[in-house]
């Protein structure tokens, strides 16, 4: 077969998305401003919520939802230990204590069980991470914060309005699954997006958050915090200050900087237009691999069942019978034939920042296991059906020498 050159996952971006941003150049608004707003509105529609905040990451997005939980020093939140370093990191970032939770046996979401009893009178939130777009179960998550409520001591009026653990979605992977009737963004208490180069929907760089309306607290004044809290603790943005007379404005904290772009929402603007189209020839990609690896007898996330469709963010196999070794030999053999492949990911507590931290990964077998044989196959809306055959035809033929 003639060689071919596959990336892991070029954006999709058209002639549609340079004029917008063309546009936005010459509008004289390249920071925040009206298109940054537009998108926002389009995504609450999107999501089913009646807010979204966009930001410069999801990152930033979930650091920010704690702030606004008013989580902190002294407070616990449960991260699974197989996820990137963002996900906790935004927990250290507060002053938080992370407990790190393993992954079920042979399953990408966290043991649902383990989370709930790792829950603690100091446990403020469980971080869920939606791995490769698919949504984890937050029926059973929810189960389990309802079934620690007699644990929880609320320290703010947030807190006291949800009255329990916050469950909160690190969707970085997932805008556009569904659950049971559900969008991404209306069944966590919080959740955020990330619209980097390498995701579904990009804006360049960038992230949104969107939540649940809580009883009690007004989801004008959630906005503001975040506002707030994204742009200097000011007390207007540029746009505001834009009005008749309108220069003044308060610093009432001495907060972040992490707000998105005009010139990045314009390319969110775009995208979204053409996002369902995107998320359908994900679709037919992932039809093919599954063919492939079922053929093989190699193991891969299931995208699609009967009550749920995931994002189609990453094709995740997982050869058995392989070591660590052998399943990095794969990965350089399928580069030397042009085929970009990658790990999603390597378990937080193999890290030497986290191992610095006292964790060991031998705590975290089905992490550790779940991670040591799994490749993950580049998949984007540019890879035609002739790169998805190379691609398949690839990573057969390197396969079978090893199973």
């Amino acid at each position: 077969m003639e060689k071919r050159i596959i990336p892991f996952s070029p954006p999709d971006i058209t002639e549609a998305e340079i004029a917008e941003v063309t546009e936005a150049l010459r509008s004289g608004w390249i920071t925040t401003g009206p298109r940054t707003k537009l998108l926002e509105k389009k995504l609450a529609e999107y999501c089913h919520t009646n807010k979204v905040v966009c930001l410069n990451s999801a990152t930033a997005a979930e650091e920010l939802n704690l702030r606004i939980l008013r989580i902190g020093e002294g407070d616990e939140v449960l991260v699974p230990a197989y996820t990137y370093t963002a996900s906790a990191a935004s927990v250290i970032h507060v002053g938080a204590t992370v407990k790190f939770i393993d992954f079920q046996k042979d399953c990408a979401e966290m043991d649902y069980d383990a989370m709930e009893a790792a829950i603690t009178e100091k446990t403020k939130a469980v971080i869920a991470v939606d791995l490769g777009g698919i949504l984890c179960d937050y029926d059973r998550i929810y189960q389990a914060v309802e079934n620690k409520k007699s644990l929880f001591h609320p320290e703010n009026e947030v807190q006291k309005a949800l009255g329990r653990v916050a469950v909160v979605s690190d969707c970085a992977h997932g805008l556009g699954a569904k659950r049971r009737g559900k969008m991404a963004g209306e069944i966590a208490d919080f959740t955020s997006f990330s619209f980097h180069a390498v995701k579904n929907f990009t804006t360049g760089e960038g992230g949104a958050v969107t939540w649940l309306s809580i009883p009690g607290i007004d989801d004008e004044e959630i906005y503001h915090r975040y506002q707030l809290l994204s742009l200097h603790g000011q007390s207007k943005d540029a746009l505001a200050k834009t009005k008749l007379g309108a220069w003044e404005y308060d610093v009432v904290g001495p907060w972040y900087k992490c707000n998105m772009t005009d010139i990045m929402a314009a390319i969110g603007l775009k995208q979204l237009e053409r996002y369902e189209g995107l998320l359908a020839r994900r679709y037919d990609i992932i039809r093919k691999f599954d063919a492939a690896c079922d053929e093989l007898g190699v193991m891969h996330l299931t995208h699609m069942g009967a009550d749920f469709c995931s994002s189609g963010h990453l094709y995740l196999t997982r050869i058995p019978g392989i070591s660590e070794k052998q399943r990095n030999e794969i990965i350089e053999k399928l580069a030397e034939l042009g085929v970009a492949a990658n790990v999603h990911y390597k378990p937080l507590p193999m890290m030497t920042a986290y191992k610095e931290m006292g964790w060991d990964i031998r705590d975290f077998p089905n992490a550790y296991d779940y991670y040591h044989n799994l490749i993950t196959l580049p998949l984007y809306t540019k890879l035609t059906d002739e790169d998805a055959e190379y691609v398949t035809e690839c990573f057969g033929k390197i396969v079978k020498e090893y199973i």
